[in-house]
């Protein structure tokens, strides 16, 4: 479902509204300002239709004219920003089921933020996860934010049990919380180079009501590293927030059934669905009806004229179809 021209984010997996609509309402409300959005130039009508719609027209969507990792398309959002303010960057493809307590988090951020600290938001884990980077937490530096002692790279089995185990690490979740100047400040220190190819972009883009567009040749040469990398690994003052807030980076249409509402026999269907003694099956469809009867986990999904079954538990294998479909 998931497609060059119309990615997750823009989808409404996980309940009616879109995956973005989901996350602009996360940071609405008197403490928050109007959002900055980075993104894909092919997306821009799409994104301004669906943030109107739910009342949060954006002060700026910037438009990138390729992609270039995380670090230099925040570092673009950073140079929208004015100088001290708090810039929260959240990917806009995740789920947080517990709003409360990621504001929660912020708020127990803030002061440290304020005073010039690189913030990251620990998420509590519940399994051994080997797709996601880990940080080791720290001594307390204020009440429930900690300092990073490192981050760990995507580990494997063996290790993740044992961060598990230890209790004092968490899933790095690349929700991120610093003032726009202090970023920018710690490019200039860890990655000159991106910020002058970002800082360029910016001064030649082209504007044309809130989008921006940058100058591609100057963003172009910017390097492509992500933010981890390029800053929060280097930097000096990183400090981090453990929170548990049911937060799923939706990576697969396992994650998808893990995190919806099933019925008592552990379905999860959405569209034009017809089930009949079916159990633990994650059933959808944007278009046609389906039919399914006694069958169990098994993910069956349709799309346009495509259909895709497979069973519960290899979602990850996505991947082999789609690089079937191109070879094709």
């Amino acid at each position: 479902m998931s497609r060059p021209e119309m990615p997750k984010q823009l989808l409404a997996l996980t309940a009616e509204e879109t995956m973005l609509q989901l996350t602009a309402k996360r940071a609405h409300g008197e403490a928050f300002a109007a959002p900055i959005v980075v993104a894909n130039a092919r997306h821009a009508d799409h994104i301004d239709e669906q943030l109107h719609a739910v009342g949060a027209a954006p002060q700026a969507v910037i438009l990138e004219p390729v992609a270039r990792n995380t670090a230099p398309a925040i570092a673009l959002a950073a140079l929208a920003a004015k100088g001290e303010e708090a810039l929260l960057v959240m990917p806009s493809d995740h789920v947080i089921a517990d709003v409360a307590a990621f504001h929660a988090a912020i708020e127990a951020a803030m002061p440290l933020v304020a005073d010039g600290w690189l913030v990251t938001f620990g998420i509590t884990p519940d399994a051994p996860e080997t797709g996601y980077g880990w940080i080791k937490v720290g001594e307390p530096l204020a009440n429930g934010v900690h300092r990073v002692a490192r981050f760990v790279e995507k580990p494997i089995r063996e290790r993740a049990e044992e961060m598990l185990a230890s209790g004092d690490h968490a899933w790095n979740g690349g929700i991120f919380l610093f003032r726009a100047d202090i970023f920018l400040g710690a490019l200039a220190a860890h990655a000159p180079g991106m910020l002058t190819a970002t800082q360029e972009a910016m001064t030649k883009a082209r504007r044309d009501g809130v989008r921006i567009y940058p100058d591609a040749e100057a963003f172009g040469a910017s390097p492509d590293d992500s933010i981890d990398y390029a800053v929060m690994e280097r930097a000096e003052r990183v400090a981090v927030v453990p929170v548990a807030m049911g937060w799923s980076d939706v990576g697969s249409w396992d994650a998808l059934h893990a995190i919806s509402e099933r019925d008592e026999s552990g379905n999860a269907h959405r569209g034009e669905v017809l089930a009949i003694d079916t159990q633990d099956c994650l059933i959808r469809s944007d278009g046609i009806r389906i039919s399914a009867v006694g069958i169990s986990d098994l993910i069956v999904v349709a799309s346009g004229n495509d259909v895709m079954i497979l069973p519960r538990g290899r979602s990850q294998e996505v991947k082999k179809l789609i690089a079937a479909m191109k070879n094709d």
